[in-house]
């Protein structure tokens, strides 16, 4: 059991401030990585951290479970926080998380494939051409992604 379920049962369903990595993976054609999640809702790869580990560990681990995909250096894009980004899940747990968003052009190996439990489909995007369902973040990095690239 992870350092979140542990949480939740000293404290239950009350609001939590979680910190969590998400990371914009490029490939060499500069398209994006995007998984669906179970929600139907195309996101980065990404998640929360546990115990002793690090943002950019938990990037890396999150991105391999979800799709498969190694990747090595990232790059700081942004921190994402605030009311606007408020969670409440289908079993009724809250949370605001504090997301930090890497962007990594460093793919190191792994076969792309769904890990079937987060993610559904796992497929890289042109970012001119991005599905319907996408969550909102996803349009935040892309949008400083080309503010980088300019």
């Amino acid at each position: 059991m992870g350092y979140i379920e542990n949480l939740r049962k000293v404290i239950g369903k009350q609001p939590l401030i979680l910190v969590g990595s998400v990371v914009a993976v490029i490939d060499d054609e500069g398209r994006i990585l995007l998984q669906k999640k179970t929600n139907g809702i195309w996101n980065i790869p990404g998640g929360l951290l546990e115990l002793e580990e690090s943002t950019e560990e938990a990037a890396r681990r999150e991105v391999f479970e979800e799709t498969g995909i190694k990747i090595g250096e990232l790059k700081l894009v942004n921190v994402f926080s605030g009311k606007q980004f408020f969670n409440k899940l289908a079993n009724g747990d809250e949370f605001y998380p504090v997301t930090i968003a890497y962007l990594s052009r460093d793919i190191k190996g792994g076969a792309l494939k769904a890990d079937g439990i987060e993610t559904l489909e796992a497929k890289y995007f042109n970012m001119n051409d991005l599905p319907n369902e996408v969550s909102p973040l996803v349009n935040k990095l892309v949008r400083y992604y080309n503010e980088m690239v300019s």
